[in-house]
């Protein structure tokens, strides 16, 4: 079944332009003039992927992202005109998985979006494979659920969260790269100019440290991260 994507885009030429690279790939699309009629239909009929517009009529693509992860982990990829630390801070915080700046190329676009959703699948194939909790120190995951616990408390994350942190994880013995980090959670094949895993690093390191758990994730210079307990 094809996959279906809703798009916030309050420029008209813009909003075409993906809305036909999506199609061409097989996509259902369905396009918004802004981010208030995009959650509207999403309360109706949810999506597997939103593309969202920063600066929109109405509520901004940030409050459109806050709504839309307050009820559901579908992937949020965010556009914006401003290629500022503060737009992308906010959106990765609030809880977007990637960033687009304008002007950006479609193609581009379209193989983040192939990416994003390979990576979905791959995450449910994963889940349907593997029914055990897997531990560190506090911290208890359940892959077949997408839940995260901190001392028998529910870690609140979005599916890119989930799958990062599950990852590193599975790779507690050793540190990893921030490019393979890119291509087993993100889905990309080389190194691109995204700020993406440190963001999402950022973020889990504060929902860890906001739950009180002894886990932590440290940077390794140069190189990458890597997660360890209290004792480790």
């Amino acid at each position: 079944m094809s996959k279906l994507i809703y798009i916030a885009e309050d420029e008209k030429n813009i909003r075409r332009l993906i809305h036909s690279f999506l199609e061409k790939e097989g996509y259902v699309v369905k396009s918004f003039e802004n981010g208030d009629l995009l959650y509207e239909a999403f309360g109706q009929k949810n999506c597997d992927l939103v593309i969202l517009d920063i600066m929109m009529p109405g509520s901004s693509g940030l409050i459109i992202c806050t709504k839309l992860r307050a009820i559901s982990k579908v992937p949020i990829i965010m556009l914006t005109a401003r290629d500022t630390d503060e737009d992308y801070i906010s959106g990765i915080s609030l809880g977007s998985d990637d960033y687009f700046t304008k002007p950006f190329n479609p193609v581009k676009l379209i193989m983040r979006v192939k990416a994003m959703l390979r990576r979905v699948e791959m995450d449910t194939e994963t889940v349907e494979k593997i029914n055990e909790a897997k531990t560190l120190a506090d911290l208890t995951i359940y892959s077949e659920k997408f839940m995260a616990y901190v001392s028998g408390n529910e870690l609140l994350l979005t599916n890119t969260e989930f799958s990062l942190l599950t990852y590193l994880l599975e790779n507690q013995d050793k540190a990893v790269s921030r490019e393979e980090l890119l291509n087993k959670i993100w889905g990309y094949d080389n190194a691109v100019e995204t700020r993406a895993t440190d963001a999402a690093v950022k973020r889990l390191r504060k929902k860890l440290t906001e739950a009180g758990s002894t886990v932590s994730i440290d940077t390794v210079w140069g190189h990458g991260f890597r997660i360890r307990g209290e004792n480790q």
